[in-house]
């Protein structure tokens, strides 16, 4: 297990990303220089980490593989982080899941994401099982030691907007690509399906078009995204699929008969309504079907039951339909109520 992370841009203390271009060694593969490595310094660890090695990175640092998120995915939880009707924060939830430790136990009235001493999370440090691993987000080291984060784009956004770039937390490496030149590292990050180069409007973009960091400020909205979050679990669930709600609203756009003309997503009914036409219309599909590319419903986690078999009065969509005056409020509720209180829209 590896303990390193990138230094700041402007900082001469110790080599950042970039600062071994060209790194030696078979392409593909480790440089040759991490056998008999002189030169020390943050990035010299990341140029040696191998697939499955847990590295702490500063947020900041890492480099995003698609242009969009979901605002209104961020927004939920801003909601949950900054509203106060968690016992425990739920951003401390949050690290300790991202960081490889189940859930939080308890957290200090002063807690802070800056100093994981003042919260304790359910999983020690050595501890942690292979579902505990699981949960934890990927990146693969680029050219230059750059971590390119391919999966957690929502997770660390929605940590580095309540606590800012700074933060740091344990990542997976999913692959070290370090040796190989930018074109063959951009064409086996396509190849393997870990890069996705369509902005939110559907058109095509390039990888130097990709955002350098994470961040609302950095990162287009794809409101039909954030729509698919809230869907899952009524008319899909989670696979093994990447990019499953991307592709999902590759498919709304694509399908005529789904009108959301009406929805206001700053409206709390009109957005459950548009979940509601949305989730209905992915249940009537068969598995087989189609929905984007080579892609069928059944890879993208259709349901074969809008609701899982509930009624709206239960289930995932009556917790989703729960109103902000709730003791536990639901998803959309603390999204919308975020957004009210901040004038976003």
């Amino acid at each position: 297990m590896l303990a390193a992370g990138l230094p700041a841009a402007a900082s001469p203390a110790a080599p950042g990303p970039g600062a071994f271009p060209g790194a030696p060694g078979v392409p593909g593969e480790r440089p040759s220089f991490c056998e008999h490595d002189q030169r020390g310094g943050l990035a010299a660890e990341l140029f040696c980490a191998e697939e499955g090695d847990l590295v702490e990175v500063r947020i900041g640092d890492l480099r995003p593989t698609q242009p969009a998120i979901g605002y209104d995915q961020i927004y939920y939880k801003q909601g949950r982080y900054t509203l106060g009707k968690d016992d425990v924060n739920k951003r401390f939830d949050d690290w300790c899941e991202a960081n490889g430790q189940g859930g939080v136990e308890d957290a200090e009235p002063d807690a802070t994401l800056h100093d994981p001493s003042t919260f304790t999370c359910e999983v020690d440090l050595g501890d942690e099982t292979d579902d505990d691993i699981a949960e934890m987000k990927t990146f693969v080291v680029g050219p230059g030691g750059v971590p390119y984060l391919t999966d957690g784009h929502h997770t660390f956004t929605s940590l580095l907007e309540v606590a800012g770039p700074d933060v740091r937390v344990r990542v997976q490496v999913q692959d070290n690509l370090s040796t190989l030149p930018p074109s063959a590292f951009w064409q086996r990050m396509k190849d393997e399906d870990r890069v996705w180069l369509r902005d939110a409007d559907g058109s095509t973009i390039t990888p130097a078009q990709l955002p350098r960091q994470l961040g609302l400020d950095t990162m287009n909205n794809d409101e039909l995204r954030a729509l698919l979050y809230y869907t899952r679990d009524i008319g899909w669930e989670s696979t093994d699929t990447l990019y499953a709600q991307f592709r999902w609203g590759n498919w709304i756009t694509a399908n005529p008969d789904i009108d959301l003309s009406d929805w206001d997503r700053a409206d709390f009914d009109s957005y459950l309504d548009a979940v509601r036409t949305v989730s209905e219309a992915q249940v009537e599909l068969d598995p087989s079907d189609v929905v984007d590319g080579e892609y069928t419903a059944g890879d993208l986690g259709v349901l074969d039951e809008w609701n899982d078999g509930d009624p709206a009065d239960e289930g995932e969509f009556a917790d989703l339909s729960t109103p902000y005056s709730a003791d536990k409020p639901g998803k959309l509720a603390y999204a919308l109520e975020y957004k009210n209180t901040h004038n976003l829209d």
